[in-house]
């Protein structure tokens, strides 16, 4: 009996990966340090309803990832977004329609990853440090000192710069891993009694310290009392704050959204700030996964391909493809 798969990180790719091991009949053990799936697609349950704190929406242009979204949306798990879009730039706020088909899970982001999790085995809030391989399986050791295993092979599907370490087995993906660049994303969440008198939904921003901000009620299936917005600052202004403290974040990006909104802006009944370390690779990449078969080690993430949700999808499903061609 061949011993189980391991997978870090319930992200995406690690789900991705996972099911596609599931349906090939192998036996997997998923982990992850946080208390639920999703990474950067996961939500956020708040007394302003449920926020999409991380990934917004995602489009689908692969054929592959396209009929697997078709089947997400047949269970119910997403649904189209087509909010109203502008964009502000030195010019003022615009309006910026475009043909792009954007997809949101329903009734919030981290329904995709909920669904797809199932019932496979997961430890949550489990951090693994280091991944060992003995004369013939893999042994994990997390954070609290236990050991996780036997296992027949490890896929580590968590952002680049956790990965690095967990590769150290295999010194040319764990060097391919310290390559990628990720850069950090500050997320804040603002929401307002009284809704805001704006036709805005979605906004792609240049020149602010914002380049993104969604509606959230605008996206299907969300509900809640309160107008809660969910406001991205730009990359360059995330490194140049990154250990600002949450309410500086707040104030400095509420005031950057009352210039680009146009319409009065009264002061929020909540707001909520959480810092994405590594919320996108600063480029792309044509690696699909990385692989060292023999030792049964992989590396999976939206950083080995286009930095966006499919890549992290078809990435999985790449580390899988690997695993079961070298089993055959």
């Amino acid at each position: 009996m061949n011993a189980p798969i391991a997978i870090i990180g319930t992200g995406l790719a690690g789900l991705s990966a996972a099911q596609a091991l599931h349906a090939a009949g192998l036996e997997v053990q998923l982990f992850d340090k946080s208390r639920g799936s999703g990474g950067r697609m996961a939500s956020k349950r708040s007394d302003a309803g449920s926020l999409d704190l991380g990934a917004q929406y995602f489009t689908a242009r692969d054929r592959r990832f396209v009929e697997v979204v078709q089947q997400w949306q047949a269970r119910g798990w997403v649904a189209e977004w087509d909010p109203e879009l502008y964009h502000y730039n030195a010019n003022g706020l615009l309006p910026s329609p475009d043909e792009q088909v954007r997809w949101v899970g329903t009734p919030r982001m981290s329904a995709i990853t909920r669904a797809m999790l199932g019932a496979l085995p997961v430890h949550f809030a489990c951090r693994i440090t280091e991944a060992f391989h003995g004369e013939q399986h893999w042994t994990l050791l997390d954070a609290e000192g236990q050991s996780h295993g036997p296992f027949s092979s490890v896929i580590v599907a968590t952002p680049a710069p956790q990965a690095t370490g967990l590769l150290s087995a295999a010194p040319k993906l764990a060097s391919a891993a310290a390559s990628v660049i990720m850069e950090p994303t500050w997320a804040v969440a603002l929401a307002f009694a009284t809704p805001l008198e704006t036709r805005v939904e979605g906004c792609f921003a240049q020149g602010s310290a914002l380049d993104w901000v969604a509606r959230n009620r605008s996206k299907p299936g969300r509900d809640g009392q309160l107008d809660s917005w969910v406001l991205h600052a730009s990359s360059s202004w995330s490194k140049q704050h990154l250990d600002l403290d949450k309410e500086a974040v707040i104030e400095r990006l509420h005031g950057a959204f009352a210039e680009m909104i146009g319409c009065p802006l009264p002061a929020p009944s909540f707001s909520l700030a959480h810092r994405w370390l590594y919320a996108r690779p600063a480029s792309g990449h044509e690696w699909g996964a990385l692989a060292d078969a023999d030792l049964g080690l992989y590396a999976c993430g939206d950083w080995c391909l286009s930095g966006r949700v499919e890549g992290a999808w078809l990435s999985g499903q790449e580390a899988a493809r690997r695993l079961l061609e070298h089993r055959q």
